[in-house]
């Protein structure tokens, strides 16, 4: 499973840390010793892993932020590596397009689908999230509706979404179980929803939180950890309580969380 943290940065300048993926038991994959970070301009810094390229070199890939999508910095704020470490995905939330870089392969972006439509009518890209093959990834997107829109490329498999749905909240993260048969979505109001083989194991729906909740990771024992802008975590089935930062100082919100 990729191993995503989106940083809030003082600066504001880096957007996201992404740890090298864990070694998938399925493919026996060996597990990157670094990580990459991601600049909302798409500018990567590779950390004792190999740099492969960056949108940053190409202003056109991730230019500034337009009026009618508000994003801090930039537009590229999603990095998913390819679970050998040999390369990565850039998401860029505005366009929707798809980067690969290194072994990562191209399987096709939701951009694609919406070539031709007027602006307003096109989701903004939530988060890119690679299969343990390394072969596909799933793209999470904000649409108009405020629903959890989910496009699968390559090998990922498509299991549902919440199109359709009423939900209170906004999606603001995905995470894949570790055979790639399904995965969660999380809600800014706390909710969870599961499809595939992911199993739902509670959520904070309906309950009351400090902060909206920003990212969801599953948990290698089974269950999965959810987590608020305040830092608090929430750990759900057989996912541990391992502490939070919920009234702890902090220099900028929260903005995800990755299992380790």
């Amino acid at each position: 499973m990729t191993r995503l943290v989106r940083l809030g940065c003082t600066a504001g300048v880096l957007a996201a840390l992404v740890l090298g993926a864990a070694a998938s038991p399925v493919f026996a994959l060996p597990a990157p010793a670094g990580y990459d970070l991601l600049g909302a301009d798409g500018g990567v810094f590779a950390f004792g892993t190999p740099f492969f390229g960056s949108t940053a070199s190409d202003p056109t890939r991730c230019p500034p932020n337009t009026t009618d999508r508000t994003r801090p910095n930039g537009t590229c704020l999603s990095l998913a590596s390819t679970p050998d470490g040999g390369g990565y995905w850039i998401l860029d939330g505005s366009t929707l397009q798809i980067f690969a870089y290194g072994d990562a392969g191209f399987y096709g972006q939701p951009a694609d689908t919406y070539s031709g439509v007027a602006r307003e009518f096109v989701p903004t890209g939530v988060s890119v999230v690679a299969t343990p093959s390394g072969r596909g990834y799933w793209v999470l997107q904000l649409p108009l509706s405020g629903a959890g829109k989910v496009s699968a490329f390559g090998d990922a498999g498509f299991m549902g979404d919440t199109t359709g749905l009423a939900t209170a909240g906004e999606p603001t993260g995905m995470a894949a179980t570790p055979d790639g048969r399904g995965y969660w979505l999380a809600f800014s109001d706390g909710g969870v929803f599961a499809f595939g083989d992911a199993t739902f194991a509670g959520s904070m729906a309906g309950k009351p939180i400090n902060a909206p909740m920003v990212g969801i990771a599953g948990s290698p024992g089974g269950g999965y950890w959810t987590v608020g802008g305040d830092g608090g975590v929430f750990s759900f089935g057989g996912a541990p309580f391992l502490g939070s930062m919920a009234r702890q100082p902090l220099a900028s919100p929260v903005v995800a969380i990755a299992a380790g």
